[in-house]
């Protein structure tokens, strides 16, 4: 059985812990699967252990864009707390790994028979709305390279390795910028030594420059789960 790593489920008790993984399963993050369809309620919430998912959305003929990323500090299916509204993003596989899935109806059902659980699955609802409210006024107010280092930094956060497979063009679409964009600040970084990246393949090697490049919006979202979490434990 795998270790939860999850860390909503590290929060709870050891019986509660038990209790909800009773009705979880394990379940395979493969790269670029899509866990969620716009438009339609969620059949399943997942709870990462190892690897980390993108929120996109796509407007009428524009190229996807990422409204949030959900790993191991986070759950996606916080909202059916409120009930099976439709979702207006799709959840895709970013970073491949493992999670604990549960159906929507019986995590409804452990919501109602856990409150820490309540507890904690209202408060990555709350942290998931500041946060893509941030994520709207940093994608407004902010130049590419620092958003380029934000996505980079929280990207590691959630590989938990400072080396992943990304390309140019994907990093491109979750920017919502153009490649020109990203190329040209991603080969700033690697000319000043924040990062190595070839053929897809991008390596941090200097994590505290790359927050020194970053905009202020990475420290504050951390700040916004890391606030709500606690006083939610």
């Amino acid at each position: 059985m795998l270790r939860p790593e999850n860390q909503i489920i590290h929060q709870l008790s050891p019986a509660d812990r038990s209790q909800l993984l009773d009705h979880c399963e394990p379940f395979d993050l493969v790269l670029s699967a899509e866990l969620s369809v716009r438009g339609e309620p969620l059949a399943y919430a997942h709870f990462p252990n190892v690897g980390f998912l993108s929120l996109v959305i796509d407007v009428d003929s524009h190229p996807p864009l990422e409204v949030g990323m959900v790993g191991v500090e986070s759950m996606l299916g916080s909202e059916l707390i409120l009930g099976t509204a439709a979702t207006p993003w799709r959840a895709l596989v970013q970073g491949a790994g493992s999670s604990w899935r549960i159906g929507a109806a019986q995590l409804r059902a452990q919501i109602e028979a856990i409150p820490a659980l309540q507890k904690l699955v209202q408060a990555c609802l709350l942290a998931r709305l500041h946060q893509q409210t941030l994520a709207s006024a940093c994608q407004r107010y902010h130049a590419i390279a620092p958003r380029l280092a934000r996505w980079l930094l929280m990207s590691e956060d959630r590989s938990r390795t400072e080396s992943f497979h990304v390309t140019q063009e994907f990093m491109a679409l979750m920017l919502g910028v153009r490649r020109v964009g990203v190329t040209e600040a991603a080969s700033h970084f690697q000319d000043t030594g924040l990062i190595a990246y070839h053929r897809g393949e991008l390596t941090v090697l200097n994590r505290a420059a790359l927050e020194e490049q970053a905009c202020s919006c990475y420290v504050a979202d951390k700040e916004i789960h890391n606030r709500l979490m606690k006083a939610r434990a």
